[in-house]
């Protein structure tokens, strides 16, 4: 069970829209360093609070859980003494071997929380506001100008969506910055005709045009909308299709990995993964008593030369 000062954090966390992992012990077989009910918290950098077992443990915590927040599911990680080197997935879980354990196995729930993704729309229609309404019910987090206290909408890629429904008030400005800054999905509520007419000033202003491609106009799926409700639905599905990776490929912040030559523990590069340089390369550790080994073989190779 999460104790108060892991509970706090974790309130802090989700207040500040800060994605981690809550890492469950769930089963242990002796002999292990940790308890069924430990609870840590794993950031997206991959740093870890709270106890969830010993070093080499963390390591294939820090990396699932990485994984968990990525596609955002949450996944029953079996770490095992021994047992196949490939790593073994079911729906909804993974198994891996940690040569490193000291005969025992653990059990670790991994619940990725992240905040509602944003979707920013632009004007002050019908269609923006059943975009309001509806976005929430499946998750959408739905900024308007008029939410931000200085009124000016900012785009960043971490930004899901851009909606602009401004019917011709400054659009090309708020659609050039949001496909510059990377947002994977901006719309424009128009006509076909019209929409043309404002790719064409985008391209005039010198857009590049594998950016313009990206821009859907008439925004939305074609499911014959005719009601601005049926046409914020039309939109909202088209944002779910790629925020699931239907046809826009999915940004993740996918983890740098290294294998331990040492052991073969597949680790994640962080600040404080154990390393050392070896003929020009820098080659990764799950442990210091790992790189401590590798050294002692690499003197001795030098000594037997």
């Amino acid at each position: 069970m999460i104790g108060g000062a892991l509970t706090r954090r974790a309130q802090e966390l989700a207040a500040r829209d800060a994605p981690f992992v809550i890492a469950t012990v769930v089963r242990v077989q002796r002999p292990a360093s940790v308890e069924p009910g430990n609870v840590g918290l794993v950031h997206a950098d991959g740093t870890i609070e709270g106890f969830i077992g010993g070093v080499c443990a963390q390591h294939s915590v820090r990396l699932h859980s990485l994984e968990a927040l990525e596609s955002g599911m949450p996944l029953l990680l079996r770490v095992l003494p021994d047992g196949p080197e490939e790593i073994v997935r079911e729906e909804g879980a993974v198994t891996v071997t940690n040569p490193c354990l000291s005969g025992g196995a653990i059990e670790v729930f991994l619940e990725p929380v992240l905040p509602a993704p944003r979707v920013l729309v632009v004007g002050d229609s019908p269609i923006v506001a059943a975009l309001r309404s509806l976005g929430p019910e499946v998750g959408l987090k739905i900024v308007a100008a008029q939410d931000i206290t200085d009124g000016v909408l900012a785009p960043t890629a971490d930004d899901l969506a851009l909606v602009v429904a401004a019917h011709g008030n400054d659009e090309t400005a708020t659609l050039r910055a949001g496909l510059e800054a990377g947002v994977r999905y901006v719309g424009l509520v128009a006509s076909k005709k019209r929409g043309a007419a404002v790719i064409g000033e985008l391209r005039a202003d010198g857009v590049a045009e594998e950016l313009l491609q990206r821009l859907d106009t008439p925004a939305g799926l074609d499911i014959g909308a005719r009601t601005p409700s049926e046409v914020a639905l039309s939109i909202v599905a088209r944002i779910i299709t790629v925020r699931r990776g239907g046809s826009e490929p999915e940004r993740t912040s996918a983890s740098v990995t290294a294998v331990d030559p040492i052991c073969g523990m597949t680790v994640v590069i962080a600040a404080d993964t154990p390393s050392l340089e070896h003929d020009g390369v820098t080659v990764y550790f799950c442990c210091a008593g790992c790189r401590r080994k590798f050294e002692e073989r690499r003197e001795l190779a030098r000594s037997d030369r």
